[in-house]
């Protein structure tokens, strides 16, 4: 199941590598031919995929699995957002998330992922080409799946979401969420990094909605949905503070392209997980699997 590339059979250095060579002493010096290096189960040429020597595809062919659990850890977020997510919004509310173009992650989430399908499939994916290499072709997920399956919007502004510093996720927070600075500095300086809890701000959206601050809720909600979805992190309890950047002017969400900023975040990371050395995957698992799902039945 791991020959993404047909190999013929020669003899190979303890790493693996087909050694170059030239063909038999007897052979003109005009028919002698350099066989290219490759690797057992994977590609002759390496000057395009240059990080297979890395690759978890490589190290599964010598036996090596990832750890002892021999999957990916997935972060899933679907039965926390059933528990958090309600049926209806207040009405000042809905109006925001609805023109937001994000409600339809409130009810997209899978509850269990298949880790062993979702697990195979990023032993195919390499990060040179952005496609997974299956026997019969390549292939990727496109926006127009993300569009069909998400229904999230693929045109519109495509934001590149800056780094922030752990004093700028501070005035962030008092600014946008609603916090005090003492409270603010004390939970950024928990998170240890520019990030906010997803369990915080869920609090904060319970905590506002009661006080009827229906602004500092609806960014709270908003960026609590994100960052259990498309922008899902390896730590699976976080969300980067720099997409709170994306929820300041909550007129203004409905003309980001979110499908393309899911489709970038999966992307990312499957390229990490592709690598032997990673153990989580973030991004948003509904999506690869359900993906996955009918190209197997498609195949």
């Amino acid at each position: 199941f791991l020959n993404i590339f047909f190999a013929v059979v020669r003899r190979r250095g303890a790493d693996g590598r087909i050694p170059v060579r030239t063909l038999d002493r007897g052979a003109s010096s005009s028919a002698a031919a350099v066989e290219p290096a490759g690797y057992p189960g994977g590609s002759y040429d390496t000057s395009l995929l240059v990080k297979y020597e890395h690759h978890v595809a490589r190290h599964i062919w010598f036996g090596e699995e990832r750890g002892p659990k021999k999957e990916l850890k997935v972060a899933v977020h679907g039965l926390k957002l059933t528990s958090r997510v309600p049926l209806a919004l207040p009405p000042q509310m809905e109006s925001w998330v609805s023109r937001s173009d994000l409600s339809s992650l409130q009810r997209t989430s899978l509850n269990k992922i298949d880790t062993n399908l979702v697990s195979t499939f990023v032993e195919r994916w390499h990060l040179e080409t952005s496609s997974f290499h299956m026997p019969f072709g390549e292939m990727s997920i496109t926006l127009d799946d993300v569009a069909c399956l998400l229904h999230l919007p693929i045109r519109g502004i495509f934001w590149s979401p800056q780094d922030v510093t752990e004093e700028l996720a501070v005035e962030l927070a008092v600014d946008y969420l609603g916090v005090s600075q003492g409270q603010a500095q004390s939970h950024v300086r928990s998170c240890r990094g520019s990030y906010y809890k997803l369990e915080w701000l869920y609090d904060l959206f319970v905590h506002h909605r009661a006080a009827f601050s229906w602004a500092y809720a609806t960014r709270a909600y908003l960026l609590m949905l994100v960052g259990s979805t498309i922008f899902a992190d390896k730590t699976f309890t976080l969300v980067e503070a720099r997409y709170l950047l994306l929820f300041r002017d909550l007129d203004g969400c409905s003309g980001y392209s979110w499908g393309a900023a899911a489709l970038v975040t999966l992307y990312r990371y499957l390229g990490d997980a592709s690598m032997y050395s990673c153990k989580q995957l973030g991004g948003y698992p509904t999506l690869l699997q359900v993906y996955n799902l009918i190209m197997l039945i498609k195949c």
